[in-house]
């Protein structure tokens, strides 16, 4: 006959091998679940990350298709100027009417006079990277270093005054002073180009020379759009 004593230690050892087999259980579902997840994660994305990924991709797609479509028409209206001279003297024209519409501002239009500097900026950047990447490299292999170096000169006091009005502000009182003198520079600068420098150097070039010109200045010109 089984004592309580022995009774009970049974008893403890049935259910301990019943939480055994329970705790078992659910350790082995527990694993699985483990697995499958484990497996979900590691090589699937899951149920919503596809759709997601899809627009990504497509909005990417689409923003690339905008800023070269953006580039094929601004580089093509120019291109339809003619020659690399005439792209030239058209992105000068250009820029000095963005000069005009600054000077035209007053002290009450800081954020109109911000835009338009941001333009012209920009102008300005694209067109000396044309001359300095194109004309002026061709200028010197015909031997005319002087008036290249001159000119590329220039191009440091047009970033110069572009230093300057930021750093002034558009509320500066001495602001459209400096834009006066902005203008002036490069109206000068552009009436070299286009009555001295480039009327010459064009007649020293082939057609084929002319051609491949007009073709590197328009590459330039698309990149820097």
């Amino acid at each position: 006959m089984a004592t309580r004593t022995q009774s009970r230690t049974s008893n403890r050892s049935g259910n301990s091998r019943n939480g055994d087999n329970r705790s078992s259980g659910s350790s082995e579902r527990s694993s699985s679940s483990n697995r499958g997840n484990q497996s979900r994660s590691a090589f699937s994305w899951g149920e919503g990350t596809a759709p997601i990924l899809a627009a990504a991709l497509g909005g990417a797609a689409i923003g690339f298709a905008a800023n070269y479509g953006r580039k094929f028409l601004m580089q093509g209206l120019e291109s339809a100027a003619g020659d690399w001279d005439e792209i030239l003297a058209a992105e000068h024209d250009m820029a000095l009417a963005i000069f005009d519409k600054m000077l035209a501002t007053d002290d009450t239009q800081s954020f109109k006079r911000k835009m338009l500097l941001m333009k012209l900026t920009h102008a300005l950047d694209k067109h000396a990277h044309q001359e300095e990447m194109v004309v002026y490299p061709a200028l010197r292999e015909a031997d005319e270093t002087v008036d290249a170096d001159h000119l590329e000169g220039e191009h440091g006091y047009i970033k110069t005054f572009i230093y300057q009005l930021n750093e002034m502000g558009p509320e500066a009182p001495s602001w459209l002073e400096t834009v006066r003198e902005f203008r002036a520079l490069v109206a000068e600068h552009a009436h070299m180009e286009e009555e001295q420098v480039f009327p010459r150097f064009k007649q020293s070039l082939s057609e084929d020379q002319n051609d491949r010109v007009t073709s590197l200045v328009n590459r330039d010109g698309f990149w820097m759009a």
